[in-house]
């Protein structure tokens, strides 16, 4: 039941940071922080797909009504909790544990790295392509989702390390 409520915290503490906070920043007017994607990253590795999916698509959503975007949100997140797996298992460790919390303790700081990377990546990559839905401006495109990655990613790294230093 713990284990529950923090998991509902994180989502409802994400979801406000980003519609209140984050979606105002736009750095150099390419950057954007998508932090929200932080709680699909950590979610314990062993839960249902099933239910995984409609994590993601209920946070992408939030996000979409908060922001009308239309469900590119929550495409996205579907998509990245989809893929979610697969990259677990590419960056993980071989030797790792069957039930873990993805992050900088658990998998080292390097495979953490590479996890949030690939998986900031493929968000963003969804998210920036369906919000343009065309390829007119596709160098612009390019940009917003390196930059964007590279924002988020930073803030991934950093609160990961924050909550495991308590």
């Amino acid at each position: 039941m713990e284990k529950l409520l923090t998991r509902i915290a994180w989502f409802v503490g994400l979801v406000l940071v980003q519609v209140l906070f984050l979606n105002h920043i736009c750095w150099f007017g390419v950057a954007t922080p998508f932090l929200y994607i932080y709680l699909l990253l950590i979610i314990d590795r062993d839960i249902d797909r099933n239910v995984l999916m409609l994590l993601a698509f209920a946070m992408g959503l939030s996000v979409d009504v908060f922001c009308n975007t239309f469900g590119v949100n929550a495409a996205a997140c579907v998509l990245l909790a989809f893929l979610r797996p697969w990259l677990i298992r590419i960056c993980a460790p071989r030797d790792e544990f069957e039930n873990f919390e993805p992050g900088i303790q658990t998998l080292g700081i390097w495979s953490f790295f590479r996890y949030a990377l690939l998986a900031t990546l493929i968000h963003h990559t969804a998210l920036f392509f369906l919000e343009s839905f065309s390829v007119r401006h596709i160098g612009f495109v390019f940009l917003r989702i390196v930059f964007s990655a590279l924002l988020t990613l930073m803030m991934v790294m950093a609160v990961d390390f924050v909550r495991n230093r308590r």
